[in-house]
């Protein structure tokens, strides 16, 4: 039994038992906050970027995808969203400090599990649909770690900022939930 396709459909909600603990475990300290809040925002202004590119099919519990887009983060880096989901949740654990290091360990090693099967299948089924045109991106474009210079062959597609600060709104809502949260206790325990 292939449990990726389970995973991609729930991914949203794994990381909320992660959450529970860090706010239980919480120890945030002004420099913990504020250097914790810059990563955050860093992470989602990448994954802002990449939807604005990707467009709101990112929101889907199917894999796959009506074009391949190469243009914009995509030109950098294969997951750029899922860069920026790993950069925006390492911040909000960076905030909270909660039983550092041990926690980030913990964190890295869950997001790495949850990561590799998600894009696992992922490049399975883009690479089903978009055949060579795919393999000739994934031989130039890192899967995780962004390349300096964009992909050559890179896509006529625009960031439309718009539609991703639409399809974002969860996004920005969870996170500032969780901002708030940590700030609360730092300032009330």
């Amino acid at each position: 039994m292939d449990i990726r396709p389970h995973i991609f459909a729930v991914r949203s909600y794994t990381p909320i038992p992660l959450i529970i603990a860090v706010l239980i475990l919480a120890e945030p300290n002004l420099y913990t906050v504020v250097s914790g809040g810059v990563i955050t925002c860093l992470g989602e202004l990448l994954r802002l970027w990449a939807v604005g590119y990707a467009g709101s099919a990112t929101r889907t519990r199917q894999v796959g995808a009506p074009a391949l887009v190469t243009s914009g983060p995509f030109g950098l880096v294969r997951n750029p969203i899922y860069l920026g989901n790993l950069i925006l949740s390492l911040g909000l654990c960076v905030m909270a400090w909660p039983w550092m290091p041990y926690m980030l360990g913990v964190f890295l090693a869950l997001f790495g599990i949850q990561y590799s099967l998600i894009v696992s299948l992922e490049e399975q089924q883009l690479k089903k649909i978009f055949k060579r045109e795919y393999d000739d991106y994934c031989q130039v474009v890192p899967r995780f770690l962004p390349r300096l210079k964009p992909y050559k062959f890179r896509n006529k597609t625009h960031c439309n900022l718009q539609s991703a600060l639409r399809s974002e709104r969860r996004t920005f809502q969870s996170t500032i939930i969780v901002m708030i949260a940590i700030i609360l206790r730092w300032q009330l325990f």
